[in-house]
């Protein structure tokens, strides 16, 4: 997802990924996936096509964004969990 082929830049897929530098209205629609996902809307993704974004790039920042939350909700569980049993 970060590393191979792909419609979108990888440092804009990293960006999405990491929740982090990213302008309008990319880092809006991002910051949107990964934070508050059921407030996207029609107008975010139309202002992604008017910005010149594809649907596959739309589509590929997306999963970024809401699997690079995922990661990071994971790594704090993890965090913890390990915390509480009391191991490194």
């Amino acid at each position: 997802m970060l590393e191979g082929r792909a419609s979108t830049p990888q440092a804009q897929r990293r960006g999405a990924f990491d929740n982090a530098g990213l302008e309008a209205p990319i880092g809006t629609l991002v910051e949107k996936v990964a934070m508050h996902a059921n407030s996207v809307t029609d107008e975010d993704i139309a202002a992604m096509r008017i910005s010149g974004l594809s649907e596959d790039q739309i589509f590929e920042l997306a999963v970024c964004a809401a699997v690079g939350q995922a990661s990071r909700e994971h790594d704090a569980a993890l965090s913890a969990l390990a915390a509480a049993i009391g191991s490194d």
